[in-house]
């Protein structure tokens, strides 16, 4: 099969990381809907009178045509979108650490076209949103939720039992949510910052620290030690 019977065409997508390549091309590491995440090789994308030069940008929604049998595909066209503010300050950083998290957590030719159209509207909330950090927990736990890690949070761990909001607990990874008097492990909770968890609800200040805390650990334990610069750099800035 010739290399133009391999083509994709305008398929939506995101540029979630590129570096130089060679004198004037770029590698991107590209986040698609229908084909997940690959890379390709954007050829003279680095020259002034490049087409793509301008356009390839991330957190920018795009249509991208590639072609190629191997695991390095080759940019034919790319053409933005619009309808997405550029992001700014913190809200940027919270970009970065998006891409971050998905390049970490993501395999490759894995298509997540709901974590796809997710993605979207996130980056659309930290554009027109002040409260980034329920954005990022909004957005982790959907991500593990889509990876297959979903988080147990209205009930206890190997049990039909409710949470009880005035309740403590300690939540283990793999296994959930357990009474506090039943273990010694994992981290503690209060019940009220599960169900407020389960209802993307992070009004309350100590659901917003505690969830936090909890989603730091289980992406720590899928991340397998891999750490994210990201996460220390938005930290520095305003410790969300």
């Amino acid at each position: 099969m010739t290399a133009a019977k391999q083509r994709i065409q305008e398929q939506p997508a995101f540029v979630l990381h590129s570096q130089p390549f060679r004198e004037t091309s770029l590698i991107l590491e590209v986040f698609s809907r229908e084909h997940g995440m690959l890379p390709i090789v954007a050829r003279g994308a680095r020259r002034p009178r490049s087409a793509v030069r301008g356009v390839l940008m991330s957190f920018q929604p795009l249509l991208l045509s590639w072609f190629g049998k191997g695991e390095v595909k080759t940019l034919h066209s790319a053409e933005w979108q619009g309808g997405q503010p550029q992001l700014q300050g913190t809200a940027l950083m919270c970009g970065f650490y998006l891409n971050e998290l998905l390049i970490n957590l993501l395999a490759r030719d894995d298509p997540h076209e709901a974590l796809f159209d997710y993605y979207r509207a996130t980056l659309y909330r930290l554009a027109h949103e002040d409260d980034h950090a329920a954005t990022l927990r909004c957005f982790e736990k959907h991500l593990l939720q889509e990876l297959g890690y979903a988080l147990s949070l209205e009930h206890e761990a190997g049990s039909a039992k409710p949470i009880a909001p005035e309740a403590d607990y300690r939540y283990v990874a793999e296994r959930g949510a357990l009474p506090e008097r039943a273990t010694q492990e994992g981290l503690p909770l209060r019940g009220k910052t599960l169900l407020d968890m389960a209802a993307d609800d992070y009004r309350d200040p100590l659901t917003a620290q505690q969830s936090k805390q909890l989603m730091r650990l289980l992406l720590n334990h899928h991340l397998g030690g891999r750490a994210l610069h990201t996460r220390e750099l938005i930290k520095d800035l305003q410790k969300l």
